[in-house]
């Protein structure tokens, strides 16, 4: 999901969320490598993430979810572990807190990143009922982009399970049974299976009395490492823990039962999954948390080894397998799409149903990320249009920004149905409605006419993604980016163009003044607006967008269904 956050000098400004931790990593917190646990890393961050919570709160909090981990890198005995927390993003009574961990080498002086995460939790309820938390007000530009972005992992995270759920069935069903190949010397998946229980004494509980999410966390790590030592014979490294959710509190005198096994070996890694269940007594087990962590085994030069395959029991473990593979690409792609630098993913990423979620969430975050920048270049402004350039990277990035006596919502509603664009933009001269991928994410493809003689139009398939404010301090978005896709290829009647980023953030001012900012980035040559100097882009800007400004006080009183 990229960095967390940038640390401040003490001197300037510090977070009043922001909670520290370091920790001398000591034998007794060390596997038999010498390297930190992956479980009492996950207790450090987790105790450094609560505290950050509950200062924000004023109240206790307990841990709802974690996102995706990757650990970049082992910590060795004797280095030190930074850990850094700061709440993002509050909302009623739930919040987000990014973690950064980083890795100091005392004697040699230098220090590299491990992993960061986002956490979310949430606050308890007080003796006057349900609490209501304050909101965070971001200071500096890192902070205002980590704001803004946090109510986009929260939308991803709300329907992340029934996401997966849908598409663990579909790519399941297009497997089939024959992916279950017999392997000569594979493993038997039995052999992996481990199952361990621990009771829960008050050393594991936190200061309220419930037992710390992050020593079911390492608890859960523990039983992963040695089922996936019994299938390599070695000492595993954890790579990543996938998104998980705590779905029941676990309290003092619980038996927590743990169970994992190897669902899948790839040639280099291997996906464990893991359960955790209570009870007491004689009641039933009740279902806390379920994960699922890839390891690898690296050799001496710390390269990953190739592994052995993994033999399925009948149905259940079959099931397993397959998922396995059906998680392996989702996992792929989101990291792909996602955890990649922006100027790392290619302009034009293969749309598909599988990562439909992550390209979505990439292009608004995209859009969101141009609009927190401010170092914007005013260059010119006409008619009350004001027109700002920035060049990074490579990238030409163009905003423009006007005001309109138009609803914000209304105006949120003739903006998003690209096929009306041409009513009042000159060079979208087609645009075609190719499917709507969900309700708020609609696949088109856009024709531009030719700007000099002899030569061909452009066109352009685009992901369209929608997203209302989820409070009022968020503006509706309009994100634009392009995609791929089979069924659409570059025909001989048009060049095909692409677009890194671009679309609409619209503010509401007051009941009928909106603010709209358009964005564009694309690597030059590739813009449907194409000058050789910056006079003509600033005409054609001009052009359309006062075109636009007309075209929504028209149809302001109009009833626009989408």
């Amino acid at each position: 999901f990229g960095p967390v956050f940038i640390r401040e000098s003490e001197d300037v400004y510090r977070n009043p969320t922001e909670v520290k931790m370091s920790q001398i990593v000591m034998p007794c917190h060390a596997n038999h490598c010498g390297e930190l646990s992956a479980g009492q890393l996950l207790k450090w961050m987790d105790s450094t993430a609560c505290l950050s919570a509950e200062r924000h709160a004023g109240c206790s909090c307990i841990t709802a979810s974690v996102d995706d981990i990757h650990f970049e890198h082992t910590i060795g005995v004797g280095n030190v572990v930074n850990i850094i927390a700061k709440v993002n993003r509050a909302f009623t009574s739930s919040m987000e807190v990014g973690i950064l961990v980083n890795c100091e080498d005392l004697y040699a002086d230098t220090q590299w990143n491990v992993c960061h995460a986002f956490a979310t939790f949430v606050a308890r309820r007080t003796e006057a009922g349900k609490v209501q938390l304050k909101q965070v007000t971001p200071r500096t530009q890192m902070e205002q982009m980590e704001y803004s972005l946090a109510a986009e992992r929260r939308r991803m995270r709300l329907i992340h399970a029934d996401i997966i759920t849908d598409l663990l069935s579909s790519s399941t069903a297009q497997l089939g049974t024959g992916e279950c190949q017999e392997y000569q010397d594979a493993v038997p998946a039995e052999r992996t299976r481990v199952e361990s229980v621990e009771l829960v004494l008050p050393p594991h509980t936190n200061h309220q009395v419930s037992t710390f999410g992050g020593q079911i966390m390492a608890w859960m790590e523990n039983v992963a490492t040695i089922a996936a030592s019994r299938l390599c014979n070695a000492h595993p490294t954890l790579r990543t823990i996938d998104m998980f959710h705590f779905r029941a509190p676990s309290h003092i005198g619980d038996r927590l039962v743990l169970k994992a096994i190897v669902n899948n070996a790839f040639k280099h890694s291997m996906e464990v999954g893991v359960c955790a269940e209570a009870y007491q007594g004689g009641e039933p087990l009740r279902h806390i948390n379920s994960a699922f962590m890839t390891f690898e085994v690296l050799d001496s030069d710390r390269k990953p080894r190739t592994l052995p395959r993994i033999r399925p029991v009948p149905v259940d473990g079959k099931r397993r397998y397959q998922e396995a593979i059906a998680r392996k690409k989702i996992r792929l792609d989101r990291k792909y799409i996602i955890s990649s630098k922006q100027t790392e993913v290619p302009l034009s990423v293969p749309w598909d149903p599988s990562n439909q979620m992550y390209l979505s969430y990439n292009n608004v975050s995209a859009l969101k990320l141009m609009d927190t920048r401010n170092n914007w270049v005013l260059t010119s402004e006409k008619n009350k249009v004001r027109l700002y350039t920035l060049e990074e990277n490579h990238m030409l990035c163009f905003k423009v920004q006007m005001h309109v006596s138009v609803p914000a919502e209304q105006t949120f509603h003739l903006l998003s149905d690209l096929r009306r664009r041409k009513e009042w933009d000159q060079h979208y001269e087609e645009c075609e409605l190719i499917s709507q991928a969900d309700e708020d994410d609609t696949l088109y493809r856009v024709a531009t006419p030719c700007v000099s003689k002899g030569g061909k139009g452009q066109d352009f398939i685009l992901l369209a993604s929608r997203r209302k404010p989820c409070d009022d301090r968020d503006p509706y978005l309009i994100a634009l980016r392009s995609v791929t896709l089979p069924t659409h290829p570059p025909t001989e009647d048009y060049t095909r163009g692409e677009v890194l980023c671009g679309g609409f953030t619209i503010w509401e001012e007051s009941s009928f003044v909106t603010k709209i900012t358009y964005y564009n980035q694309a690597t030059p040559g590739v813009l449907p607006y194409i000058s050789t100097d910056i006079a003509g882009l600033s005409s054609s800007f001009y052009s359309a967008f006062s075109a636009c400004s007309h075209y929504l006080e028209a149809n302001k009183d109009s009833m626009t269904v989408l």
